[in-house]
């Protein structure tokens, strides 16, 4: 696959391809192509066989054969394009560093190995794949007509760390699942007593034995029955990663609290529901209802909150096992998923920075691919992006020569931070300089273009070859793909190579739904699977860069794990988040959720999938089940019991059936197949490249007919029809029917028996923007509520779902169910915040006069409350600001975000209306946090202005009652005061930001918020509802005869 070869646009059903070339001002590389010594000018000659003799494998760089010779004999060994070790080839002399070295070309007819898998599998593979599944793909088909391109056999140059798979390394499934995704010819096998092998087992183990001893610091007198094998077997049992399980000093006392809390609860409820009150009933009925919803809310996000756990990770293991020195890197392949719609509202230099930093992360660069789904079809996105891959060239080896963190270069020249620390090359400060200036000359390109993309013109955007744009019309375009950077051309300023960058827009047409992200992430897994299919994905949204440059690394820890990796679905990392203001106004860094909640789930099953921030595992997206454990073996029974004696003679008789027998089992194979094809089509859709990638766990993409099919293929996989009569959305990939799919699609994967890991690295992996400001901090939490509450009305619901197959836990579901039905709490929070304004306003309370024992229940509940909340900030690391913070937000969002998702929840499912809420905003100032004190008015903010003044109006008409009534009323408006001041003290960041930096809040949310809390006062107090009314005089204050 060649970088910049052109933008390729077409539609599957419409039978359209084209591509368009000249777009972009490629910089020219040497040619590769070529017939003459790119070091000596003369040709380069041939091979013995009359082959054109090329000297790397890697690149092909055109070099003869005498200074191929040379470089190994007097040089640097290195290729001069890729800078890879030159391998010995056949009919040259052995030179220094060949010993470890298994020379491919000279033994690879030497010995004919047979193929010995030849089970079910490949035979189910082998039929669907020739000519049961074509689906006439054009002219370029006729060759192997009945053959689809992917396994035609016909040899191409590899695609995008496309492995050549050649006759001989079928033999061996170790081999071939070894090597796989590496971009070099496998290794075949010698046989024991060849002259070869005793060479490799005298030098090359007794070097590795020696150099493994002195590493352990045991290195003394050799034994004779050492056995070198075993010495690499016992290094390769080391785990790469473990639990951290939390000191039972810290968690013991927590989990009794936690007891003890929930049976003053009881004991509480039970004294609420047994001591009513009379004069105010329907007061005192509807708090209690609101306690025991709180109640039961409490346990669903507590419990789930008993086995906490950390983790650590071994980094240097993993490169002892997978990057051994002299050997091919053995780490698992990586595709990088990143989206983006609008870049009006996701800038493009926030987007090409997460770009950037993905390019230059530490992981070997022919095992990354980075996607870029862009499902606004924009000209500005695409030319921004490639302004990134040209500054890439040179941003990437900066990085990796100075060892730069974290790697998005607006981020590391923004720290304000001692940059000079532990830098020791003298030229640093040097290049840092000239970065700096090149970086800020590319923001200035990137900027023009905004700029110039603000108005667009009456015919369109118009590429610089002349053509018009292809995704002018954004709801009415066909699939676009353009490699950036590549198998060929993706080389940085220094010669090596770069990662590969991939622009993706899939196809939009009127008449078809195509579910927004979760529809464009699925996308990316079909594309990613047809070009590189890495067995693992890494989701980022485009405003989250990665700061840890080792991120991959600590989530290979737990996926490449050999004991306990293949059973996990998806390593999840924490978000973190920049430009957050000090104090956090509006719980922001959700420190609680993130710390807490996801290290219980970690110690359960696993933590939910956020959206962001994610290494999955391919098969596991694919729907797929976990691999199982080994079963016990059953017992063979004997003959004695008739009903075993009779079904092992009918097996018998079946296998042991000859003649008729045996074509009806043929017949029976040829049906199984059939619907085997039948039902692969149905699942993944009508693609037999995909579908051969998707039976492929260890990933790799098979033998290709020419990158051009390949890139005809990835159109027609992305399609808007595709997906039509196939499990995509609901069974595989993301999961359709919510617009927070990231949970649904976490759950689904929970549901099958697949098991998460939560990664808490010391440096955070990746950081994220937050908004700062209280309406769009509002409007974030209302889609999540929203996304929440169409998962409990759908087939999905977690209190019904999932029972069938029982491989999700108790505790797990428990979580589940709270992140569907928390938006309801808001009902109720509603209720209780607005109990106190009414109860001093009607003079009248929800509980009875208490007595000094029944005081004791008010008391034991507070401090079980407080106490729960220590222990948790102890064993968690989080702060009590933080804390204090997520509380008060809850009960924000509660009466605001969480409200209007129930309504416009309910509207949806019983009506079938979708109302949107709206933010308009006003300028904001240029400084630090400015956005954090800029109003932009929403519906969202008059339910909680309405109770902040109701409760103020309650407070004061309540004290000015108690100043009138004498000293003796002031007893029984403390508890109301406190109820009222605890409904305050929650709502002040709310406050806050209605006041802004100026103290003041625009007039229509004042009026608004005052007229609807004088009705309802006057109202309250007018009918006196809750107060009991009684017929006829008073005869205690009147007497009899009044």
């Amino acid at each position: 696959m060649e970088a910049s070869a052109g933008l390729v646009a077409g539609s599957h059903n419409r039978n359209e391809l084209v591509v368009i070339h000249g777009h972009e001002e490629h910089k020219p590389l040497k040619n590769l192509d070529g017939q003459v010594c790119e070091i000596c000018g003369d040709d380069v000659g041939l091979t013995v066989d009359g082959d054109l003799f090329v000297a790397c494998n890697e690149c092909g760089f055109p070099v003869c054969r005498p200074c191929y010779e040379y470089e190994r004999r007097e040089g640097s060994q290195l290729c001069p394009q890729c800078r890879t070790r030159y391998k010995r080839l056949k009919g040259s002399a052995r030179v220094e560093g060949d010993e470890d070295e298994e020379d491919v070309d000279d033994i690879e007819h030497e010995f004919k190995m047979e193929d010995e898998r030849n089970n079910k599998h490949n035979h189910i593979v082998e039929a669907m794949l020739h000519g049961k599944m074509s689906y006439g793909r054009g002219p370029e088909d006729d060759e192997n007509a009945h053959i689809p391109p992917v396994i035609s056999g016909a040899r191409s140059r590899p695609v995008s760390g496309e492995f050549p798979i050649s006759s001989h390394a079928h033999g061996d499934q170790q081999m071939l699942s070894s090597s796989l995704h590496k971009r070099v010819h496998p290794y075949p096998v010698s046989e024991p007593g060849s002259a070869r092998w005793d060479e490799k087992k005298e030098d090359g183990w007794k070097d590795r034995m020696d150099d493994w001893k002195m590493q352990q610091g045991n290195l003394g007198p050799e034994q004779d029955d050492t056995d070198p094998d075993m010495a690499m077997i016992d290094e390769a049992r080391q785990p790469l990663s473990r639990k951290v399980p939390i000191a039972s000093s810290k968690i013991n006392p927590y989990r009794m609290v936690i007891v003890a809390r929930l049976f003053v609860l009881s004991l509480f409820l039970r004294y609420r529901l047994m001591n009513p009150v009379h004069d105010a009933f329907g007061l005192w009925l509807t708090s209690v209802i609101c306690e025991i919803w709180f109640a039961f809310s409490w346990i669903l996000d507590q419990f789930p909150k008993w086995y906490p756990i950390d983790r650590e990770t071994y980094l240097d293991r993993l490169s002892l096992r997978y990057e051994r020195e002299g050997e091919p890197n053995q780490l698992s392949p990586v595709d990088l998923f990143v989206s983006t719609v609008d870049p009006m509202k996701e800038p493009p230099l926030v987007t090409a920075n997460t770009v950037l930093s993905i390019l230059a992360m530490d992981y070997p660069v022919d095992k990354i691919s980075c996607y870029i789904s862009d499902d606004g079809a924009s000209m500005l996105t695409f030319e921004a992006l490639s302004e990134t891959a040209e500054f890439a060239r040179k941003w990437v080896p900066f990085c990796k020569k100075f060892s730069l963190e974290p790697r998005a270069p607006e981020m590391y020249f923004a720290e304000k931070i001692d940059y000079l620390k532990d830098k020791v090359q003298p030229t640093f400060v040097k290049e840092r300089r000239a970065m700096k200036r090149e970086y800020e000359e590319f923001k200035v390109r990137v900027n023009a273009l905004v700029a110039k993309a603000t108005k667009v013109p009456p015919e369109g955007w118009i590429m610089q070859d002349g053509t018009p744009w292809p995704g002018n019309n954004t709801k009415d375009h066909p699939g676009m793909i353009q490699v950036f950077l590549g198998h060929s051309g993706g080389v940085d300023a220094e010669g090596n190579e770069l990662p590969r960058l991939v622009y993706v827009s899939r196809e939009k047409r009127p008449g078809f739904q195509h579910h927004k992200k979760a529809g464009a992430m699925n996308a990316l897994i079909r594309v990613s699977a047809v070009l590189t299919n890495a067995p693992f994905i890494l989701n980022l949204d485009c405003d989250h860069y990665i700061n840890n440059s080792k991120a991959a690394r600590e989530a290979m820890c737990f996926l490449m794990d050999p004991q306990t990796g293949k059973k996990v679905c998806y390593v999840q990392f924490p978000q973190r988040f920049d430009g957050i203001d000090t104090n956090d106004r509006y719980a922001n860094r959700n420190t609680v959720f993130f710390d807490i909640n996801m290290k219980g789930l970690d110690g359960i099953q696993g933590p939910v999938y956020v959206g962001t921030g994610c290494v999955f595992r391919r098969q596991a997206l694919y729907g797929y089940n976990p691999p199982k454990g080994p079963k016990r073996p059953k017992m063979v029974s004997c003959d004695c019991c008739p009903c075993f004696g009779r079904r092992k003679k009918q097996k018998y008789a079946k296998d042991g059936a000859t003649g008729d027998g045996a074509s009806l089992q043929d017949m029976d194979d040829d049906k199984e197949l059939l619907m085997s094809q039948m039902n692969f089509e149905k699942k993944f859709g009508q693609s037999a490249i995909f579908v051969t990638s998707t039976l492929m766990e260890q990933g790799g993409v098979p033998p290709s007919s020419s990158p051009a099919a390949l890139l005809k293929e990835a159109i027609h996989v992305i399609s808007c029809g595709y997906e039509d009569k196939t499990d995509w959305g609901l069974e595989l990939g993301w999961i359709y029917g919510s617009i927070t799919e990231d949970i649904l699609s976490g759950f689904k994967m929970h549901c099958r028996g697949w098991r998460s890991i939560y990664c808490m690295p010391k440096r955070p992996a990746f950081k994220g923007t937050a908004p700062i400001n209280l309406s769009d901090r509002l409007n974030q939490v209302l889609r999540w509520a929203l996304g929440s509450i169409e998962i409990f009305f759908s087939h999905h619901c977690p209190v019904w779902y999932g029972y069938k197959e029982g491989k999700l836990k108790w505790l797990e579901r428990f979580a589940y169910v709270n992140t569907t039905v928390y938006p309801f709490t808001s009902l109720p929070l509603l209720a209780y915040c607005s109990l106190p304004a009414i109860c001093l306003l009607t003079d009248k309370f929800i509980m009875p006069p208490i007595s000094t024992f029944a005081s004791l229940y008010f008391i034991a509940l507070f401090m079980s409350i407080f106490i729960t909340g220590i222990l948790e900030l102890r064993w968690s690391g989080v702060t009590m600001e933080e804390w204090w913070r997520n509380e008060q937000f809850w009960v924000i969002g509660g009466v605001s975000a969480h409200l209007f998702a129930v309504v416009q929840g309910l509207l949806k499912v019983l009506a079938g209306i979708d109302t949107n809420f709206t933010v308009t905003s006003k300028a904001t100032d240029d400084e630090d946090f400015g956005e954090l004190y800029t109003f932009k008015w929403t519906t969202l903010l008059i339910p909680p202005t309405t109770i902040l003044i109701i409760n103020l109006v309650g407070v004061v008409a309540g004290i000015s009652d108690a100043i009138n009534n004498g000293y003796q009323s002031w007893g029984p408006l403390f508890g109301k005061l406190f109820f009222a001041f605890w409904v305050i003290v929650h709502l002040y960041p709310f406050l806050k930001g209605l006041m802004g930096r100026q103290n003041r809040t625009p007039t229509i949310v004042v009026i608004w918020s005052i007229l609807l809390a004088s009705i309802f006062s006057l109202l309250w107090v007018r009918i006196d509802p809750f107060v009991l009314k009684t017929k006829g005089p008073d005869t205690k204050q009147c007497g009899i005869n009044c």
